[in-house]
């Protein structure tokens, strides 16, 4: 005889949905959940059954509740990937060039899938993030603009529906960003570059709504190239121009 199909609880149907929230980043983390009576009208289940799905959610660790306060997803989910080295990290000159190199197989492959996957509703995301970076420029503060270009990156890693990718480059924000600045700091020297970079980006955006995935593959990839060559000149150019302060001033002795 063959046994009967075992129902699945009501409330581990509620707690699977609530993961899948989580982990497609539409709940991130420090966010607060919408109230109890408003989360079980949107799924139409009990408020037991709700509170139920929410209270293992809490022993996974996933969220946490705070007195009068309302229950939040949890601030250390991505703790593992906080370490100290990335501080050391962004101090580093070397590892600006690592972080470049890194950002070409992350922001290459996100925009390639992001072009295959996308919706309209992603693509509506990532022209906004786009449009704000020029208004982050007119503020001109490095920091706000380096925070809208990789809110920018951010929205073409979620519109390439890969929750690692996504993950992974929420979990590196402040280094990334970090590097971003850092980046521009370089290249304010040179304010004509800023205009060939805006370009770029244009180039980018237009490939991934446009639905072209190697297009935009190699548009990501031509520009971070173009920064990379840039910042090398720009270094090797000051290397030459340190050797050559030492010299002067060897040579008044």
């Amino acid at each position: 005889m063959q046994k009967p199909v075992k129902q699945a609880k009501l409330s581990d149907v509620i707690l699977r949905q609530l993961e899948t929230l989580i982990l497609e980043g539409s709940l991130q983390a420090g966010e607060k959940l919408p109230p109890e009576r408003e989360l079980a009208k949107q799924f139409d289940v009990s408020r037991p059954s709700l509170r139920e799905a929410i209270q293992k959610l809490e022993a996974k660790g996933l969220v946490n509740r705070r007195q009068g306060g309302g229950t939040f997803v949890s601030d250390q989910i991505l703790s593992g990937l906080s370490d100290p080295l990335f501080e050391l990290m962004s101090k580093s000159k070397e590892s600006q060039f690592d972080l470049l190199e890194f950002r070409h197989g992350i922001e290459g492959m996100s925009s390639y899938y992001a072009a295959m996957r996308g919706t309209e509703n992603d693509f509506a995301e990532i022209q906004k993030k786009h449009d704000g970076i020029g208004n982050a420029q007119l503020e001109n503060d490095l920091r706000l603009e380096a925070e809208a270009i990789f809110d920018f990156y951010l929205a073409i890693c979620a519109a390439s529906h890969n929750a690692v990718t996504l993950h992974l480059a929420r979990s590196m924000s402040s280094l990334l960003i970090d590097n971003i600045e850092q980046n521009l700091t370089v290249l304010a020297k040179r304010p004509d570059i800023f205009a060939q970079m805006a370009e770029f980006r244009k180039r980018l955006l237009d490939a991934i709504i446009s639905g072209q995935p190697q297009k935009a593959w190699g548009a990501s990839h031509r520009h971070l190239a173009f920064i990379e060559e840039v910042l090398l000149k720009m270094s090797q150019e000051d290397s030459r121009m340190e050797r050559s302060m030492r010299r002067m001033q060897r040579s008044e002795y």
